[in-house]
């Protein structure tokens, strides 16, 4: 018959903290303490809501919609989703000073970048330069796993959806359309960009890729995605990264490039302005809408109203429950026992 263990054989060490004798406090919430403490949360979360809410007014914007929607509209005639090269062109004026630096924007709607099937749908070792990866993607990119037998590389249906429409913009001085810049360095997450993608450590880069195919929708291979920046391609370009980190709303908006070279670095002068836009990508088969946004930002980072209206609800609600409290006690208080 076995040896049956002591009942303290299990028993926990006799420490003050294995046997819950540390000391504690336990604060005692008595009106006094509750009703200022809530009116000073509510006056702090009021300072802090106008705050931002008069930071977010001032920042400028300026956005346009570029569907192509209505037979007037430039880009009608690129809205037919057929794959063929479409160039449009918007002229604008913009009335006012937009202060530098300017940030532009490719925003999007009625687009579900949230669903979870499509934001699980990437093999996170293939981009983070695995090899092994590259020759057998991982079952998440399923529909885009391969394509004629061949694996896609980058594979998934986040990848496989990259906006891929491209901008150029000019200024009318004097009849002469003069070239504004746009510097698309540094618009990705550091973090992105310098730990969590990574390509192969191989040279030419495009030897990495023999033997696989691009994603079914884009017109080149990743590692062609910037010619004109050899260091701005395959898994670090920064517009495939900026397109990798998928949006929490269905309309939303991301950060296409700066306009920060002079002498424009200061902001865009009012005036008149011509945006040509290779039309690439379709959005009409599912009701989404396209648009480009010219925006500055603050301390706070772009325009959002929501944050500071937010805190003036909450911090007046606490206002408002402090004073109802005092009432209350003021009204039905007991006179403290014995």
């Amino acid at each position: 018959m076995a040896k049956q263990a002591p009942d303290f054989a299990n028993r926990p060490d006799n420490t003050a903290f294995t046997q819950q004798r540390l000391p504690a406090w336990q604060p005692m919430l008595s009106a006094g303490i509750v009703i200022p403490g809530f009116v000073l949360i509510g006056l702090a979360f009021i300072g802090i809501g106008v705050a931002l809410l008069v930071t977010s007014q001032s920042i400028q914007v300026f956005e346009m919609d570029y569907t192509g929607v209505g037979n007037n509209h430039p880009c009608f005639h690129c809205s037919d989703p057929k794959p063929k090269p479409c160039v449009c062109k918007l002229n604008f004026t913009i009335d006012f000073f937009l202060k530098g630096p300017v940030f532009f924007y490719y925003g999007l709607s009625n687009y579900f970048q949230n669903y979870r099937k499509y934001s699980v749908s990437k093999d996170d070792d293939q981009l983070s330069g695995n090899l092994k990866n590259f020759e057998s993607p991982s079952d998440t990119c399923s529909p885009y796993q391969r394509d004629n037998n061949k694996p896609i590389v980058p594979c998934g249906s986040i990848a496989n959806s990259m906006f891929n429409d491209t901008f150029k913009l000019y200024q009318n001085v004097n009849a002469t359309m003069k070239p504004v810049n746009f510097d698309g360095k540094g618009i990705a997450w550091w973090t992105d960009y310098n730990i969590k993608y990574r390509n192969p450590d191989t040279t030419p880069l495009r030897n990495a890729f023999n033997n696989t195919v691009k994603p079914i929708f884009w017109p080149v291979p990743a590692y062609e995605l910037d010619p004109k920046d050899p260091a701005n391609n395959g898994f670090i370009n920064q517009n495939f990264l900026v397109w990798m980190r998928t949006a929490a709303l269905p309309d939303f908006r991301k950060l296409y490039a700066r306009i920060n070279d002079p002498p424009y670095a200061e902001g865009l002068p009012a005036g008149s302005y011509m945006l040509e836009i290779q039309y690439n990508y379709p959005v009409l088969a599912f009701g989404g809408t396209k648009k480009v946004v010219f925006s500055n930002v603050s301390w706070m980072g772009g325009k959002n109203d929501f944050l500071g209206i937010a805190y003036l609800v909450i911090g007046t609600l606490c206002v408002l429950m402090s004073i109802v409290m005092l009432i209350v006690y003021a009204k039905f208080k007991f006179p403290e026992e014995d």
